[in-house]
């Protein structure tokens, strides 16, 4: 069975939404596409993983 993902962008994105990432969350996964390619390849990073990315890019950090 395939699991249906819901995915989000930033509210950050452009008005048009054609510059951004879209990313999707699971409790162990978090994809990440291209919003212009939303069929292309997703990356798929451990959650642990973007958890530690996203703190590190926050204003400060």
């Amino acid at each position: 069975m395939t699991e249906q993902l819901a995915w989000f962008k930033s509210s950050y994105s452009d008005d048009e939404g054609d510059a951004c990432v879209e990313v999707a969350l699971t409790p162990t996964t978090t994809h990440v596409r291209d919003t212009k390619r939303p069929a292309s390849p997703e990356l798929h990073i451990a959650a642990t993983a973007w958890s530690a990315f996203i703190s590190a890019a926050q204003p400060g950090a």
